[in-house]
C-alpha cells in the first residue's frame, strides 16, 4: 500500500492502543498456567497472532474475539511443534526456551528479516543444557528455519544483555518450569531493562517469583504458574508518535495508558515536555532501554535547535530493518540533516521540512514516525509500503484520518 500523505495538523481524541510487549507475556503466561485465564484488551496486530498461533501449536486452547482471549492452559505438549513466528523477534526468541523447557521437538519458521536476526544466545549457551540446535534447511546466514531438540536443564546461563533483553525474557519464562534451580549471569550491561521488569511484573501476576542479584536473576525451580485474568494496558511506544505530534504543533488528548507504568517507553512524556518547556532545546538521549523510540525520536530532533544525539542505539541495525541507516535515508530525502554511526544518530534542526517521497523498509515505525514527520512537511508525503504498520498498528491510519489527517492510498 501506497499512500500520500498532505501536511496538516492533527486534532481530536486518540485512544492509544494496548502495549504488544505486555500482550506477548501475559498470552504466553496463561498458556503456560494451570487453568482458564481471560486478557481483554488485546488488539490483532500480526506479532499478536504469531504469537496466539505458536501457543495453540503448543497444545493451548485460546479463544480470540473482539479484543477478548479466553486461554485454556497447556494441558499436554506435543511431542513435535512447527512453530510460525511471522516476523516476530518477541515470539521466536520467547519460544526457543520455552519448548526447550517442554521437551518439545520444535521447528521455528519467520519470514522477512526475522531469519536474520540473531539467535546466538541460545545457540552458544543452550547445549550446555540439553539441547540440540539444527540449521539444516537453513540459508546460509540465517538462523530460520530452525529446530529444537531435547530438554532443558537447569543451572547457570551466561548470557550478553547488550544483544536483546528478549533473550533475557524467553528464559524467565522457561526455568520456572524446569526441575532445578536456575541463575541467569549477564555477561555485560543489560539494556532494555524496562522490558524485563514487564516480564518480572506478568509473571508475579501469574504466581512466578523473580529475584533480581547483583549480577543477574535467579529463579527457583518447580514453579507453577497461575490462572490470571487482566486488561493490558497501553503502549506508550505506540504513545510515542501522538505525543511528538503534539510538540510539533498538533493538538491531541491521548487516552488509555497507566501512569504506574513500568514501560520504559513512558520516558516520551517527559522529553516531549522538555522540547516543549525549553522551545526546542536540542538534546542528547541514551536509548539504550528505549530502542523503540528511536524513529520517532529522530524525527523529533529534526526540529530542535540546533543538533541533536541519539546513542547507544547499535542494536537497531538488526531491527525489522537497520532503522538507524533507514530513518537517515527517510528523514534526509525529504530535507532533513540526518547522519548515523555505529551506534548513535547526530540530528541537525531545520525549520520545516519539504515532504517527498520515500520508502517503509517494511518496518511498522519508519512509517508511522515519518507520518508524524509529514505533519511538518511543506509539501505532500508519500510513503511506499505503508502496509508494514500492520505488524504492531493495523488501523494506524484510519486512527491518522479520525484525527483530521488527510491520507489517500495511491
Amino acid at each position: 500500500m501506497d499512500i500520500r500523505i498532505t501536511p496538516k495538523k492533527l486534532h481530536g481524541e486518540v485512544i492509544v492502543p494496548p502495549s504488544k510487549s505486555v500482550a506477548h507475556r501475559m498470552i504466553i503466561a496463561a498458556a503456560l498456567a494451570s487453568g482458564r485465564s481471560t486478557i481483554t484488551n488485546l488488539f490483532p496486530s500480526e506479532d499478536i497472532l504469531a504469537t496466539i498461533d505458536c501457543m495453540r501449536a503448543l497444545g493451548a486452547e485460546i479463544s480470540f474475539e473482539s479484543g477478548t482471549a479466553v486461554i485454556e492452559g497447556i494441558e499436554k505438549t506435543p511431542d513435535k511443534a512447527v512453530l510460525d513466528c511471522r516476523e516476530s523477534g518477541s515470539t521466536l526468541r520467547f519460544l526457543i526456551p520455552i519448548t526447550c523447557a517442554l521437551n518439545v521437538r520444535a521447528e521455528f519458521l519467520g519470514r522477512a528479516k526475522l531469519p536474520q536476526r540473531p539467535i546466538t544466545p541460545f545457540t552458544d549457551e543452550f547445549p550446555k543444557h540439553g539441547i540440540t540446535f539444527d540449521f539444516s534447511k537453513a540459508e546460509s546466514g540465517c538462523t530460520l528455519p530452525c529446530s529444537t531438540s531435547g530438554k532443558l536443564t537447569a543451572g547457570r546461563f551466561e548470557i550478553k544483555g547488550d544483544i536483546s533483553s528478549q533473550f533475557i525474557t524467553g528464559l524467565m519464562f522457561a526455568l520456572p518450569l524446569l526441575d532445578g534451580d536456575s541463575e541467569i549471569v549477564l555477561t555485560s550491561p543489560l539494556q532494555s531493562k524496562p522490558y524485563v521488569d514487564i516480564t518480572i511484573g506478568v509473571l508475579r501476576d501469574f504466581g512466578c517469583d523473580i529475584l533480581e542479584t547483583e549480577n543477574g536473576y535467579f529463579i527457583k525451580g518447580n514453579q507453577r504458574l497461575t490462572p490470571f485474568s487482566g486488561a493490558v494496558e497501553g503502549d506508550y511506544s505506540q504513545s510515542a508518535f501522538f505525543y511528538t505530534a503534539n510538540a510539533l504543533g498538533s493538538d491531541l488528548r491521548i487516552g488509555g495508558l497507566n501512569e504506574n507504568s513500568s514501560q520504559g517507553d513512558k520516558k516520551i512524556v517527559e522529553i516531549c515536555e522538555n522540547f516543549a518547556k525549553s522551545n526546542g532545546a536540542p538534546f542528547e538521549i541514551d536509548c539504550s532501554d528505549i530502542p523503540d523510540l528511536v524513529p520517532i525520536l529522530s524525527v523529533l530532533a529534526c526540529f530542535c535547535k540546533r543538533k541533536s544525539r541519539i546513542t547507544n542505539v547499535a542494536r537497531l541495525r538488526i531491527k525489522e530493518c537497520d532503522r538507524l541507516a533507514a530513518m537517515e535515508e527517510c528523514l534526509n530525502a525529504v530535507g532533513g540533516k540526518v547522519t548515523s554511526g555505529a551506534d548513535f544518530l547526530e540530528i541537525e534542526g531545520v525549520s520545516a521540512l519539504k515532504g517527498g517521497e520515500i520508502n517503509g523498509h517494511n518496518d511498522h515505525r519508519i512509517p508511522m514516525a515519518m507520518a508524524i514527520a509529514a505533519t511538518r512537511c511543506e509539501n505532500p508525503l508519500i510513503i511506499r509500503g505503508a502496509e508494514c504498520v500492520r505488524k504492531s498498528f493495523p488501523n494506524f491510519f484510519d486512527v491518522y484520518r479520525s484525527l483530521d489527517g488527510e491520507v489517500e492510498e495511491i
